[in-house]
């Protein structure tokens, strides 16, 4: 039975399996939290109501208090189809994703994001183990885990970068 966890169908159903599985069990410092619980940006980002408006955050990130967000970029009904943005918990904002499926997809590469002012990565030895139920997840995803998670990220960056900057620009020192 899928949860009201959100609007969002897709984060229904991975609300699902993280409460039969557990909190950041399925991806490395990943969890989704209360939706579009903007404490984290009024505290740390900005207070602006325009700023908070096009922002919806969902996600832990890191285990150190990173947190993804959607980005209303527009007006779209699809929330799942809007790109997906990172806020660092030292700092720094970057896209990440297109949209919520190439998250899902980074999140099968099985680490933490390392988020910083110049930018993003994801990055895991290859003898890392991997959290306990990843196989669960990416059986759940039904797509085969990413060896790489930049060029999802490069093309992510490539398509909205610019213009998340400009609009985080407005708002952030």
């Amino acid at each position: 039975m899928t949860s009201a966890y959100s609007p969002v169908p897709e984060l229904n159903r991975l609300k699902d399996l993280q409460d039969e599985v557990g909190y950041e069990e399925y991806a490395d410092g990943f969890g989704l939290d209360d939706w579009d619980d903007k404490s984290a940006l009024r505290a740390g980002w900005s207070k602006d109501p325009e700023f908070l408006s096009a922002l919806i955050p969902f996600a832990r990130a890191t285990g150190g208090g990173s947190f993804y967000a959607l980005w209303r970029i527009d007006d779209r009904d699809d929330l799942a189809t809007l790109p997906v943005v990172v806020f660092g918990d030292e700092g720094g904002q970057h896209v990440v994703a297109r949209d919520l499926r190439e998250l899902f997809r980074i999140m099968t590469f099985d680490a933490e994001p390392m988020v910083d002012w110049d930018g993003v990565t994801y990055y895991r030895a290859e003898d890392d183990d991997h959290r306990d139920s990843h196989e669960a997840f990416v059986a759940w995803l039904g797509e085969p885990a990413v060896t790489d998670a930049a060029p999802i990220v490069a093309a992510a960056q490539a398509e909205y970068g610019e213009r998340f900057a400009a609009f985080t620009g407005r708002f952030l020192d």
